[in-house]
């Protein structure tokens, strides 16, 4: 069951953080896979998260409960003083329904690999793991 959004009171808009607003992966006509450019956001806020410049619950609706459990139980995995930037996605599909993907997060003096996989879960694609080094 997706969790709530959070919102921004005074609007009763969904709450914005950064400059970086996710819109949901949609799957699309059947085989068809979510825009590259939405992964790479995805990537991006997640690589925020992991980097404590994003509050998780902006991720609750892109993740399963077990892969946001995870998220939060991660904290601070990326140690860097400037913003992390995730670079270009690879993806592949091991079979239908099913994306695995993985860039390089630009740190400054270390990057980050982050590697995500994705299942589609009704009309949406869902974060279920993801990994870093």
């Amino acid at each position: 069951m997706p969790r709530e959004l959070p919102y921004d009171e005074e609007h009763r808009t969904p709450a914005t953080y950064g400059a970086l607003a996710l819109s949901p992966l949609v799957w699309g006509p059947p085989g068809a896979q979510p825009d590259a450019r939405k992964l790479r956001h995805l990537t991006q806020a997640l690589a925020e998260v992991l980097a404590g410049r994003r509050p998780p619950q902006s991720l609750t609706d892109r993740l399963t409960d077990r892969a946001y459990r995870d998220l939060v139980r991660a904290g601070r995995m990326i140690h860097t003083s400037r913003p992390p930037f995730a670079g270009s996605v690879h993806m592949k599909e091991p079979r239908e329904g099913v994306i695995e993907m993985c860039a390089l997060v630009h740190c400054g003096d270390r990057n980050h690999v982050l590697a995500l996989r994705l299942e589609r879960h009704g009309a949406q694609w869902l974060c279920t793991e993801f990994e870093t080094a």
